[in-house]
C-alpha cells in the first residue's frame, strides 16, 4: 500500500513537473502515466460529444418529431371518435330532413300542374261568390333550389267572403304562400272591398336541371 501511495506521488510530481510548452505528441509514449491517463480521457470525451452530436442529437430530433406526430394523431383520434360517437344521431337527423323534404316536394306543383292550381284559386273565388278582377302568372324566379312562381290575384267581395277566399288558399293541396295583402273598399260598391295580393307557389328545381 505504501509502495502504491508512493508510486502515485511520483506520478503526481512528474505530471506536476511536465512543461506544457515542450510536450510534443510524437514523444506520448514517454510522458508520465497520469498524463497519458488525462489526455485519454479528454480524447474520451471528446468522442462521447461528437457521438452525442452526431447520432443521439440527431435522434433527438427524431423522437420530438415522433412524439409532435403522435401528439397530432392523437388529437386526430379524438375527434373522429367524437365525430364517431355522434354519427348515429347524425344520421338520425339526416333521415328527418330527408322526410320532412320529401313531404315539401309532395306538396310542390309540378310545371304541369301550375295552369290547374290557377283554376283551383279561381274556383275557391268563385265558391265564396267574389269577383274575379285579376288571377295571372308573373316571371319565374329561379332560386339556388327551387324555382318560385308569383301570381297577382285582385278579387272583389264581402269581409267574410276573402277571409274565407284566403283560407281555402291556404288550404290547397298544393304549397301557396300569401303575401302583400292590400285591403280596400271600392267605390260605391255597397261596402264590397277589394283584395289585391301577391301569392307564391314553388316548385323543384331538379325537375327542369
Amino acid at each position: 500500500m505504501i509502495w502504491k501511495r508512493a508510486r502515485w506521488a511520483q506520478e503526481w510530481q512528474q505530471l506536476r513537473d511536465v512543461d506544457w510548452r515542450d510536450l510534443d505528441v510524437k514523444e506520448a509514449g514517454g510522458w508520465p502515466l497520469l498524463l497519458k491517463a488525462l489526455c485519454g480521457g479528454l480524447a474520451l470525451l471528446v468522442a462521447v460529444l461528437i457521438m452525442e452530436w452526431l447520432i443521439i442529437g440527431e435522434r433527438r430530433a427524431d423522437l420530438a418529431s415522433a412524439r409532435q406526430q403522435e401528439s397530432r394523431l392523437l388529437g386526430d383520434y379524438r375527434r373522429q371518435s367524437g365525430e364517431a360517437a355522434q354519427l348515429p344521431k347524425m344520421r338520425e337527423q339526416l333521415a328527418t330532413l330527408e322526410d320532412q323534404m320529401a313531404r315539401i316536394r309532395a306538396i310542390l306543383p309540378t310545371d304541369a300542374e301550375i295552369p290547374s292550381l290557377l283554376d283551383s284559386i279561381s274556383d275557391a273565388a268563385v265558391d265564396n261568390r267574389l269577383t274575379i278582377e285579376t288571377i295571372r302568372l308573373r316571371p319565374t324566379v329561379t332560386q339556388r333550389h327551387y324555382v318560385e312562381q308569383p301570381l297577382d290575384i285582385q278579387v272583389r267581395g264581402d269581409f267574410h267572403q276573402i277571409a274565407r277566399f284566403a283560407a281555402d288558399i291556404a288550404s290547397l293541396s298544393r304549397l301557396v304562400t300569401q303575401h302583400d295583402f292590400t285591403l280596400a273598399p271600392v267605390d260605391n260598391s255597397g261596402g264590397n272591398l277589394r283584395l289585391s295580393l301577391l301569392a307564391r307557389t314553388y316548385r323543384d328545381r331538379e325537375e327542369n336541371p
